[in-house]
This record gives structure tokens, sequence and C-alpha cells, in this order.
């Protein structure tokens, strides 16, 4: 399994609008059947250059299909915040390779 997790830092000029546009972001993102679910969340750490971070983690089914994103949809879909937020909008992108995963299972 693979995460992409795409990191953005937001001014706060433009935050509110973001926000709702990421939350109808994400669907569209997943509606490319190459991932499996996706996490958005607040980075808690306060920024010396000001804004909000945030981190989206897309769970995708296979290194295969993290390729085929790439491949088909990335640019187009960064594209669309690039145009929206431009200037307003910093972010960098990393990919994970899940080596395990550990549950608590309370009895």
């Amino acid at each position: 399994m693979y995460i992409y997790n795409v990191t953005v830092n937001i001014d706060e000029s433009v935050h509110d609008e973001w926000l709702i546009w990421i939350k109808e972001q994400i669907p569209k993102v997943l509606g490319t059947g190459k991932f499996e679910k996706a996490t958005l969340t607040r980075v808690l750490v306060e920024e010396e250059m000001g804004g909000t971070t945030y981190s989206i983690q897309y769970k995708s089914y296979s290194r295969e299909a993290l390729d085929a994103y790439f491949r088909e949809d990335a640019e187009r879909i960064q594209q669309e915040g690039l145009k929206k937020f431009a200037d307003k909008m910093l972010s960098f992108r990393t990919e994970l390779q899940i080596i395990d995963e550990y549950t608590v299972n309370f009895k």
C-alpha cells in the first residue's frame, strides 16, 4: 500500500474558501478510482510564514494505481488549485510506502 501525501500551507486571506474547495476536490481525486480513502488533517504547528497547514493523505490501492494517477490525473488536478489560489498556497507532495500497520485490540 502507498500513501500520497499533499501538504498545503494556505494564506489566511483565502483559508475559508480553500477549505470549502479542498473538501470538494478530495471526492474528485477519489473519483479517479486510484485511491481507496483520503484523510484531511490540520498540521498542528505554527508556521513562521503564517497561514494554516493541512495534510491530505490519499491511500492508494497499489504502486501501479499511484503511477496511473500521476500519468493520467495529477497535473490537471494540481493546476486547478494553482489557478484558483496561485501565490496564496504553498504545497509539496510526498509518496509513502506502508510497511506494516498495527492496531490495538482490547478484549
